[in-house]
């Protein structure tokens, strides 16, 4: 791992692996050991950058919850690719990920050269339901700081959009478990009040400017997800959306084999893409 400093901030970075460069983050309460399961395969292909985000892992969990934003996290990383002569990369986002992969193409179209989007969010439209999460990810934050991080993982992975994780083999479990406890409880919490859904401006309206090969993704378990996820894949001119049955939120993580398929299937289609399209695949 490499620490690399970013307009006055910490990232914790991995590179690894020869080929074009794709870039890998993750979600919320999660880091770069999100994609280790899927990083043999990738690596082979790619010239792999994996990135803990701010308040994350082992990168700097700055007091600002503004410093935390989607567009200064998506600036930083256009930077970082920029002093690795990475730039542009393919970028694949997970949830938190994802949204910040939206940002960048959005805002450093030049920096991106595809988006393969896990569970994201465009945010949320309504101003009132928007300020309604907002309270929710205050509330959230709070109850870190006061109770603790064991506490507040054990509360995160109760709620029913992690219901699938639950399924998965007790190994895996435990290794997810981990890698949320390493987690700074602070800077999960800026992260919360900067990064969250609350905070974050609304995409849908900006969704149509983006101009990269994207795929999107969703678990057929995962309601909202999947609703959001054909909002997203509407929008964005070519996109080609894929829904898996039997999963849930954490794709990447439920069925790493199928999601890393994916990712290959797309990169390797980055030349010449099929046609846009609405895909319903079992995790087999």
């Amino acid at each position: 791992m490499t620490r690399m400093v970013v307009d006055g901030v910490r990232y914790e970075v991995r590179t690894s692996g020869h080929g074009p460069a794709l870039l890998l983050l993750h979600g919320f309460t999660g880091s770069t050991a999100d994609w280790a399961p899927s990083l043999p395969a990738l690596e082979v292909v790619a010239t792999c950058v994996l990135v803990d985000l701010l308040g994350h892992g082992g990168s700097e969990a700055p007091t600002d919850p503004t410093r935390h934003s989607l567009e200064h996290q998506a600036t930083d990383l256009t930077h970082l690719l920029a002093d690795l002569r990475l730039a542009p990369a393919a970028v694949v986002g997970y949830s938190l990920g994802a949204r910040v992969a939206l940002r960048m193409a959005l805002d450093r179209p030049d920096s991106v050269r595809s988006l393969v989007l896990l569970s994201p969010s465009p945010g949320i439209a309504d101003p009132h339901a928007r300020a309604a999460r907002r309270e929710q990810d205050e509330t959230l934050a709070r109850q870190l700081e006061r109770a603790g991080l064991a506490a507040f993982v054990d509360a995160w992975e109760a709620q029913p959009l992690f219901a699938t994780e639950s399924e998965l083999p007790a190994t895996a479990r435990v290794n997810i478990r981990e890698m949320r406890l390493r987690n700074d409880p602070a800077g999960l919490a800026a992260s919360l009040r900067g990064a969250g859904q609350g905070s974050m401006a609304p995409l849908h309206e900006d969704l149509p400017r983006i101009g990269v090969p994207s795929l999107v993704v969703a678990g057929e378990r995962d309601a909202v997800g999947v609703e959001r996820a054909r909002k997203i894949a509407g929008a964005i001119p070519g996109a080609r959306l894929v829904v898996l049955d039997g999963l849930g939120h954490a794709v990447q993580r439920e069925a790493p084999a199928v999601v890393e398929r994916l990712i290959l299937e797309h990169l390797g289609s980055i030349h010449s893409p099929a046609s846009a399209g609405v895909l319903t695949r079992s995790r087999s």
